[in-house]
């Protein structure tokens, strides 16, 4: 028989088979006869117990034991019949015949039986593995080479591990690194006093016990992933030395404070502008951060010397830079913070740490940048800078202040353009230009920001409105120059630019109805005298204010459009009529321009006692027209006349286009040489101001029809007139400046009480 071997996954309980029955008679070849005598073994796996591959072999092996062995005997010795050979024929015969004979074979039957003896382990198994184990352990924490491999220290603990030494091991090892750690940290204590070479001491000191804890895990990983799992509340091998690095380290007190302290002077050394080892400070703060005391004992003294550092800086600089560079320095402190964050802090001290240079840097210095800076940014129109310091302010949440700062600077510098009165005719220029600035630092500096533009709006709508009605008066004005023929070197589309641009500051008026009073009469005059420098303009601009307003507001402007066409008709109509054709006084070409009272300005009556012929041709005019329309009724503006009259000068003859009082003047001295300031007046009984106007153009102006005596710029009523017999001119047709169109105080006086009357009825 042949014994087996247990093996460490074998069954512990062994099995033995007997086989017991007849044997037959059957010659059996030496080879099969020497393989009965064979002993079979068969194992069948019961419940495993792990046996270790170094047990001892049981002494007693399961035998098969052959239960037949009487009947095996009762047959013939095996020896003898399996040799019984014949040399014929018939002998073979007479064994094929002998096992024919032979009666079927009963059915063999198994026996099996438990062997229960158990391996057992060596009494000094677990002390001699631990010897081998610690003597590692030892030469990993001394750096020296140990004899056993690693192999064979990985098996030694997992051995332990399957005979629930684990526990036991795991404390072991706890108390072995536990020894090694503290004396490695209590061996910094008194340390050089060079803080630099103190912290390197520190950083080979954590990279050792890194290196010597992996290798620790390393031999003992079948602890790590069997006990360690299986058993609530133990840290693994890595946090555990972890725990007793962090325990001692906080027991050698003076290393973690020196170590702390080393830190932040080499930070705040870097931010005085030196080179620093930033690799040393990334290991030591990551130390830090792995034994979870880097909030603790490095974040919070950190910040707070950020803190303080930041605070005096800022004080520091804001006495001595200009916002500009102040806002720069600021820029690049964040920018240094960020990236401090990224090379060698713990993410989590970004938001922290920004926050607090921004506190010290900008929030506390919110007003002084101001109050400072910002005129003077705006002023320069610094737009790289108003954007940076819009940047800075909105981390800060101060973006209100600003826009604060922003509305007190337009108000005030508005308010400086619009209350000079001796620049009221530049005013509107002024404030287009002052606009265009703010709406460009708007787009390119404040990011457009929707709640900066609503400011805009509101600080243009109050200082616009300051002086109540002049700047609407202005600024009609100034559309009323720049639609005005004479407009040279005006584009069409930099004329439409230009309107778009007046209506933004139409919107902010609040009278917009005195606006329109003086839009008004402006286009009335450009209309009647034919100045207007394009039609398309004119409508143009009327579009716009509808499109603003409604059209009820450009209901009477339209009307006035309508007016001048109609005009046209009637003027072809009675140039064909019978009364033009047979009663009309030769010599004469007269245009009539007839005006609807509600849509065009209300004009003073003015009496002037007209040329016979002029007489003549208004009489024929109203016969026609009160033909034409019945029910009607014409009152003839003598002030808004105009006529080309044709001059017979001693040194060349004129065309002079004048007013229809002008005309009236002139005429009288067709008959006359010389006439005072009184027989003027009875004989055209035109009212003193007007007439004086009037003579002041003819005889003070650029071109002086008419000689006054004596010399002056004023007309008196002591004085009279000549005619100029030595007029000269360099062109035959002259425009002698028409009094209309001049305004008076008393005109805009006027215009701005009936806007009053106006409103009143509205209420």
């Amino acid at each position: 028989s042949s014994s087996i071997c247990p093996t460490k996954r074998s069954s512990a309980t062994s099995l033995s088979l007997s086989l017991s029955g007849a044997a037959a008679a059957i010659p059996i070849p030496p080879t099969m006869k020497k393989a009965k005598s064979q002993a079979v073994a068969c194992s069948i796996d019961a419940p495993q117990q792990q046996i270790p591959h170094f047990a001892e072999t049981p002494a007693h092996s399961p035998m098969i034991e052959d239960d037949a062995d009487s009947a095996m005997e009762a047959s013939p010795p095996a020896n003898s019949f399996g040799r019984v050979v014949s040399g014929s024929g018939g002998g073979v015969t007479a064994n094929l015949s002998r096992k024919k004979a032979t009666p079927p074979q009963p059915a063999k039957k198994f026996v099996i039986k438990l062997n229960k003896a158990k391996p057992t382990l060596p009494s000094n198994f677990e002390e001699n593995t631990w010897a081998t184990l610690k003597s590692a352990i030892s030469a990993i924490f001394l750096k020296r080479p140990d004899p056993c491999d690693s192999e064979k220290l990985y098996q030694a603990v997992s051995d332990l591990c399957l005979h629930k030494m684990g526990g036991s091991l795991y404390q072991r090892i706890e108390k072995e690194c536990e020894a090694y750690i503290s004396f490695a940290l209590h061996f910094l204590v008194g340390q050089s006093e060079d803080l630099a070479v103190f912290l390197s001491l520190v950083e080979r000191c954590w990279q050792d016990f890194c290196d010597q804890m992996l290798m620790i895990r390393g031999i003992a990983l079948y602890l790590d992933r069997t006990y360690v799992k299986q058993t609530p509340n133990v840290r693994s091998l890595w946090d555990m030395g972890l725990q007793l690095f962090r325990k001692h380290l906080s027991l050698a007190s003076e290393v973690e404070h020196k170590t702390v302290f080393g830190l932040l002077k080499m930070i705040e050394t870097e931010r005085l502008g030196d080179a620093v080892d930033r690799t040393l400070l990334n290991h030591l703060l990551k130390m830090f951060t792995a034994l979870g005391i880097y909030t603790e004992s490095f974040e919070k003294a950190f910040l707070k010397g950020t803190s303080e550092f930041y605070a005096s800086e800022g004080v520091r600089y804001m006495q001595s830079a200009d916002v500009p560079i102040y806002l720069k320095h600021v820029e690049s402190r964040l920018q240094e913070e960020h990236e401090r964050c990224l090379v060698y802090l713990d993410a989590g001290t970004r938001k922290p740490l920004v926050a607090t240079t921004e506190k010290q840097l900008l929030e506390r210095h919110i007003s002084s940048i101001l109050d400072k800076g910002f005129v003077m940014l705006m002023d320069g129109k610094r737009i790289e800078d108003l954007l940076r310091m819009y940047t800075l302010f909105s981390r800060v949440s101060a973006l209100e202040s600003l826009r604060q700062s922003l509305s007190q600077y337009i108000r005030k510098t508005g308010q400086s353009i619009i209350m000079d009165e001796e620049k009221d005719k530049d005013m509107v220029s002024c404030l287009l230009e002052f606009k265009a600035n703010i709406d460009r630092i708007w787009e390119e500096s404040f990011d457009k920001n929707e709640a900066f533009s609503n400011i805009i709006k509101d600080a243009f709508e109050h200082l616009i409105n300051i002086r109540q009605n002049r700047p609407a008066e202005l600024i009609a004005k100034f559309v009323d120059e720049k639609l005005r023929a004479g407009n040279k070197g005006t584009s069409e589309e930099e004329l439409e630019g230009t309107l778009d641009k007046v209506l933004v500051l139409f919107r902010f008026i609040q009278g917009k109805d005195v606006f329109e009073a003086f839009y008004k009469k402006d286009l009335a005059k450009r209309l009647l005298l034919g100045k207007s420098a394009s039609i398309d303009a004119e409508k143009s601009m009327i579009t716009k204010l509808k499109t603003e307003c409604g059209s009820q507001f450009t209901n009477k402007l339209e009307g006035m459009f309508k007016d001048i066409e109609l005009s046209k008709e009637i003027n072809e109509s009675f140039k064909q009529s019978s009364q033009a054709r047979t009663k009309l006084p030769s010599g004469i070409e007269m245009s009539v321009h007839v005006l609807t009272t509600g849509y065009w300005p209300t004009y003073p009556p003015m009496d002037v006692r007209l040329p016979h012929e002029l007489n003549v041709y208004q009489d024929i005019f109203k016969e026609f027209y009160l033909s034409k329309y019945h029910g009607r009724r014409l009152m003839w503006q003598n002030s808004l006349g105009h006529c080309v009259l044709k001059a017979d000068f001693p040194k060349g003859k004129k065309e002079l286009a004048v007013s229809l009082f002008q005309t009236v003047v002139l005429m009288l001295f067709n008959d006359a040489e010389r006439l005072s300031y009184r027989d003027i007046k009875d004989s055209t009984s035109i009212e003193d101001k007007e007439l004086k106007r009037v003579l002041q153009s003819l005889a003070c102006g650029k071109f002086r029809v008419l000689q006054k005596i004596p010399k002056g710029r004023d007309v008196e009523d002591d004085d009279s007139f000549v005619f100029n017999d030595q007029f000269v001119a360099p062109l035959y047709r002259l425009k002698v400046n028409a009094i209309q169109m001049k305004e008076t105080v008393e005109e805009n006086t006027s215009t701005t009480e009936r806007v009053f009357q106006d409103r009143q009825y509205q209420v």
